[in-house]
């Protein structure tokens, strides 16, 4: 295998991109955290990195993300005392380097022939690991997963079903409201009543289900983003979700039903999609833009057409299994048949729209199950839900400049 395909197989990025990035002297500040400084050396090195990668999206605005979050993950593991050894980040190197099938020097070397350094790998490692030591210690007491969700998953994987009744609230969010925000959605949390929340769904909710009450109908377990199958089987009927942070959002779920039927709809293998983003955000010329827009469009290669002529960026098209879509664009997704169309979603701080298309689905065969494994793929699908709300947080707590 020529050594690129190999070393593209080593990067997941779970990131959703954001704009607006200028060149930056390279060893200028560029981004200030806090009283953390990130280089242009920094950036131009991690976006080299990623490049080499495969990574997709621009590396320019991934690694300047990439290098906020990682600067947030360490601050917050050195304040807890964590401070992982020489030794380990080694380790880490070496383990990174292995899912490329090379040794740690060997894969050093390819990168430092690309004209990325040795450290800049080090620093990627050195985050990442700090921050998983940290989210193991915070959160690993508060994911455990009981006999019972496991044996309602398992079900809903095996030859029935499980199906779920849900209500949703999407509050879009930007710098200037998310406080009142955060405080509204932890109001809304504590709600018992599928009456309350319809209508705090109806005041509040930016999705299409908001003059229904925010009820969706009955969806298969499955349907559902993998990151939101382990806090929808941790529900009882009545009761809501944590907040959930998405991208220039908050979502909150109340389960008011759940069932086992004797039938099981096959789960996605991948999911293709395209997101064309209109500026002007939810304005109201905006989404009579998009309502236009929507009523001229029977597929998404339709959508070329509509983006000819204007920045590649503007136009997105997707084929990624379900765990490697957006939470944010996976649920909204998740609720369209092939063809329709979802409006419920912004990027750039609630600047831009998008009109998010299904273009299909492509189903894949379920493998034999194993309870134990099952069991720890359901905690640990919960501990990362945990650890992108504590990073949200961390997010919106900091001082981020961007020069």
């Amino acid at each position: 295998m020529h050594l690129l395909t190999r070393l593209s197989a080593a990067l997941v990025l779970g990131l959703s991109l954001s704009s607006g990035a200028q060149a930056q002297g390279l060893f200028s500040p560029a981004i200030l955290v806090d009283d953390k400084v990130i280089t242009g050396y920094e950036i131009e090195q991690r976006a080299r990195m990623l490049q080499l990668l495969n990574a997709p999206g621009d590396p320019m605005e991934t690694a300047r993300q990439q290098l906020i979050d990682d600067r947030l993950r360490l601050n917050a593991a050195q304040d807890a005392g964590i401070r992982p050894s020489p030794e380990d980040v080694l380790d880490g190197m070496a383990e990174f380097a292995a899912r490329a099938n090379l040794e740690r020097e060997e894969f050093v070397a390819a990168l430092e022939a690309r004209g990325v350094a040795e450290q800049t790998f080090r620093d990627f490692v050195q985050a990442g690991l700090s921050w998983r030591i940290l989210v193991q210690q915070r959160f690993a007491g508060r994911a455990n997963v009981s006999e019972d969700e496991i044996d309602r998953a398992l079900t809903a994987q095996g030859g029935s079903s499980v199906r779920v009744l849900l209500s949703e609230i999407i509050m879009p969010m930007t710098p200037q409201n998310q406080e009142e925000v955060r405080a509204r959605a932890a109001r809304i949390a504590e709600l018992d009543s599928t009456a309350a929340f319809s209508a705090e769904a109806r005041r509040y909710s930016a999705t299409a289900t908001r003059g229904n009450g925010g009820r969706l109908p009955w969806q298969d377990l499955t349907e559902l983003p993998p990151p939101l199958r382990p806090i929808v089987l941790g529900l009882k009927p009545g009761e809501v979700s944590e907040p959930i942070p998405l991208q220039g959002a908050i979502a909150l779920f109340q389960l008011r039903e759940i069932e086992e039927t004797g039938f099981a709809a096959p789960e996605s293998a991948t999911i293709e999609y395209a997101a064309y983003y209109m500026p002007g955000g939810r304005s109201p010329e905006t989404l009579a833009k998009a309502r236009v827009l929507e009523s001229t469009l029977d597929r998404c290669d339709d959508l070329y057409g509509v983006a000819k002529g204007q920045p590649a960026e503007v136009l997105e098209r997707g084929s990624l299994p379900p765990e490697q879509i957006p939470t944010d664009i996976a649920f909204e997704l998740s609720k369209l048949d092939p063809g329709e169309v979802s409006t419920a979603l912004t990027r750039a701080n609630g600047q831009t729209l998008v009109f998010l298309m299904l273009c299909g689905r492509s189903p894949k065969l379920s493998d034999d199950l194993d309870r134990e494994s099952f069991g720890i793929g359901l905690r640990n699908q919960r501990i990362e839900s945990l650890a992108a709300s504590y990073l949200e947080q961390l997010r919106s707590d900091s001082v981020i400049i961007e020069k």
